[in-house]
């Protein structure tokens, strides 16, 4: 696994406004460019927020980029449904922040993550995919995120989270996570099985599986 570091300081690019069905959100625009052995790259996110984020430590959603769930409906994840349950949070209280990273398939990119989906035809497991083909088991990292959260000026949050990797690089960054909010949807049946291993591989908050 190559070895990265950050050549450049967070920028914001932009901010605009952003019409969706959960309410009205500004929509910020992020980049730092990265080198690694692979060479130099450019990491971006973007940050929905809603509302004032300095009257209360305000909800946080840090989520990955799915392009099968988020974008084309695939329930063989609840990628899609904790995107909508944390948009919908945000919008009932009318306040709180949703960071959206590119780190399509834990971090392995679109193309492995549908080779990974076909040995999961065949009967593994997320994590035995994973490592068939060479992979972390999880190769993202949350340093982007906490790094704009600096940048905005938080420094505590409630987190819209069942995954104990987005609490660990939170308190890392130091960044207070003052409460922990279960983001979880009803499961279905194409989605059992990549819930129970992320619940009892990966040690994952979810109580409905």
């Amino acid at each position: 696994m190559s070895v990265e570091v950050y050549k450049t300081d967070i920028q914001q690019i932009t901010c605009a406004t952003l019409p969706t069905k959960w309410g009205l959100f500004d929509i910020l625009g992020f980049e730092r460019e990265v080198d690694s052995e692979c060479g130099a790259r450019i990491e971006t996110a973007v940050a929905l927020i809603m509302g004032d984020l300095k009257n209360l430590p305000p909800l946080l959603r840090i989520h990955s980029q799915c392009l099968t769930g988020d974008a084309l409906g695939s329930v063989r994840c609840d990628c899609r449904g904790q995107l909508e349950l944390a948009m919908k949070t945000i919008s009932r209280e009318g306040a709180g922040i949703l960071i959206y990273e590119f780190q399509e398939g834990r971090g392995i990119g679109l193309m492995a993550k549908l080779r990974a989906y076909a040995l999961q035809d065949k009967g593994f497991d997320t994590v035995e995919a994973n490592e068939h083909l060479g992979f972390p088991i999880d190769r993202r990292d949350y340093v982007l995120p906490v790094e704009i959260l600096k940048h905005l000026g938080i420094r505590k949050v409630r987190l819209l989270s069942n995954n104990p990797d987005k609490y660990a690089a939170l308190v890392n960054g130091d960044v207070q996570v003052v409460e922990r909010i279960p983001c979880e949807v009803l499961p279905n049946p194409y989605a059992k099985k990549y819930l129970l291993t992320k619940k009892l591989r990966l040690g994952h908050a979810l109580s409905l599986v």
